[in-house]
């Protein structure tokens, strides 16, 4: 037995963003972005990992969100466009830096050789499809894929029960359409959790969820080992919470590996650096500058005063940066052990995946270096996800978690305050009138039954946790709020026209068209 064990668990999530009315829209690039900075590369590694007997081992949730976007056949397409329109710009920028400024020529050669790897592995190996990439890791072994809430709502503040319910048993049912059986655990949306919900998850055939860490040191009674044992719910669904010092060593950008002056700047790119005319072409039709993607410096002083970024020197610091955090993570689980008196610690830590490789570039790099030496230290500490320290058998204390989530303060915050409390009365409305009308219809006509599915749709997209996050935040509010009123619209316009029975075929064809999440949901959830 090793001295303690570490669980990496990585939050895979986008909103739904897509948009076919438009032949490219700017928030799409969300999703475009994380496939090459996050999701490809991370798929590699783990790939290489496991076939260099590594023997890699992790967590991760595919929100349901993620998976019907990357199922999508006209994100699929567009993405490609995507990927090919960045490789011929990097390509350009070889010949440009060689000749104009060759202190960025290295990077520019990075971006090449990435790039056309990634080209290769989208179109070649993987075939377009990283659901089936992802699924054979599971299969493998490396990858313990759970899920998330249907659309990531924010369950404590879901008024009704079977609003609560319906987002986490479609969940489920999505998770098993696209990994061909259920999900064990849950990442909670925003790890946000109310006393309750594990009633939810049990009836769903969930076996553990992810929380926040004042879930567990604010439960009753007091937690025997804090955060570092899992606990278990009166009803038999156990609960992991997130170490925070392992969270501040990678997430923190001031006091965190990501911080380091070596490492690459996310907020400086070309497309903003470069001159007009010549990353014109590169932009989308509109003409407006946007982020691209090629960003040549590094964290280094302010923002207008940069070093020139050096791929090699990133990817060393990157391997010493890995070896330093499993090294504290062998002195943290001796001092645990013996402060345990002999139990075994597991330090839980989750992240966004999107902070691999997205936000902190060299990402990727750190979590092949990471598990390589997880590898060489497995007699001291090992790495297990969530199912393999249920399927141990250690006993688990009984314990009544708090009411809590992973936002400031630990609680709900973020996503109730001044500047989006004014949603949820509407989101309140529609989550009591889609029960209604469930009730009401239990044996719909066919266009009954597409309108019905559809009012599911529109109510669990309002839902998304991410539209409250990001007017608070500040960012993109105009876009979240806009998302928001839209699906309230379409929510109410429905509902109208199924109590009229003056049903408007191309309208509802254009709603299924737009939002097409959730092939197989059946509104009948909603029924009380």
């Amino acid at each position: 037995m090793p001295v303690g064990y570490f669980s990496l668990i990585l939050h895979a999530h986008l909103p739904f963003v897509r948009h076919p009315e438009y032949p490219e829209f700017l928030e799409e690039d969300w999703l475009y972005e994380a496939i090459t900075e996050v999701y490809l590369p991370l798929i590699f590694i783990l790939q290489n990992l496991h076939e260099s007997g590594a023997h890699p081992r992790l967590a991760i949730n595919i929100s349901p969100t993620l998976c019907e976007m990357l199922s999508d056949k006209l994100l699929e397409t567009r993405y490609t466009r995507h990927l090919e329109n960045l490789l011929d710009l990097a390509r350009k920028e070889v010949e440009r830096t060689r000749c104009e400024e060759p202190q960025f020529f290295d990077a520019a050669q990075m971006y090449v050789k990435n790039l056309s790897a990634s080209l290769h592995l989208w179109n070649d190996k993987y075939n377009r499809n990283l659901i089936n990439a992802f699924r054979q890791l599971q299969e493998e072994g490396v990858l313990e894929i759970i899920t998330c809430g249907a659309t990531h709502g924010f369950l404590p503040l879901i008024s009704t029960t079977e609003a609560k319910r319906a987002q986490i048993e479609i969940a489920v049912e999505n998770y098993q359409k696209h990994f061909g059986r259920k999900p064990r655990g849950i990442w909670l949306p925003e790890c946000a959790y109310e006393p309750g919900l594990e009633t939810l998850l049990k009836d769903a055939g969930i076996e553990y969820f992810i929380g926040d860490s004042h879930a567990i040191l604010y439960g009753e009674p007091r937690p025997r080992y804090g955060v570092h044992a899992p606990v278990m719910c009166p009803n038999g669904v156990a609960v992991f919470a997130r170490d925070l010092e392992t969270s501040q060593q990678v997430w923190s950008a001031k006091v965190g590996y990501p911080g380091n002056v070596v490492y690459r700047e996310f907020y400086r790119d070309v497309g903003w650096d470069l001159p007009y005319e010549y990353v014109k072409p590169f932009l989308h039709a509109d003409g407006n500058r946007r982020n691209l993607g090629l960003k040549y410096y590094r964290v280094t002083g302010k923002t207008e005063h940069k070093k020139p970024y050096m791929p090699e020197l990133a990817r060393l610091k990157a391997a010493e940066d890995a070896t330093d955090f499993v090294g504290k993570r062998i002195k943290q689980a001796y001092i645990l052990r013996e402060t345990f008196a002999g139990y075994a610690p597991l330090v839980v830590s989750p992240y966004d995946a999107e902070l691999y490789g997205h936000w902190w570039f060299e990402g990727p790099q750190f979590l092949n270096f990471l598990f390589r030496e997880l590898h060489v230290q497995k007699d001291k500490v090992r790495a297990a996800t969530p199912g393999d320290f249920l399927d141990a058998h250690i006993p688990i204390q009984i314990q009544q978690p708090s009411a809590s989530s992973w936002g400031e303060n630990g609680y709900y915050k973020v996503w109730l305050n001044e500047a989006n409390s004014w949603m949820y009365p509407f989101q309140h409305d529609a989550e009591r009138r889609m029960t209604e009308l469930a009730n009401r219809y239990p044996e719909p006509n066919p266009t009954e039954r597409r309108i019905l599915n559809q009012l599911a749709r529109e109510l669990l997209l309002a839902q998304s946790s991410d539209w409250a996050f990001q007017i608070y935040q500040g960012t993109t509010v105009q876009y979240s709020s806009r998302r928001f009123k839209s699906h309230i619209h379409r929510f109410n316009l429905l509902a109208d026209i199924i109590g009229t029975g003056e049903f408007n075929e191309p309208l509802l064809a254009e709603i299924e068209n737009r939002d097409n999440i959730f092939e197989e949901l059946d509104y009948q959830i909603y029924r009380s």
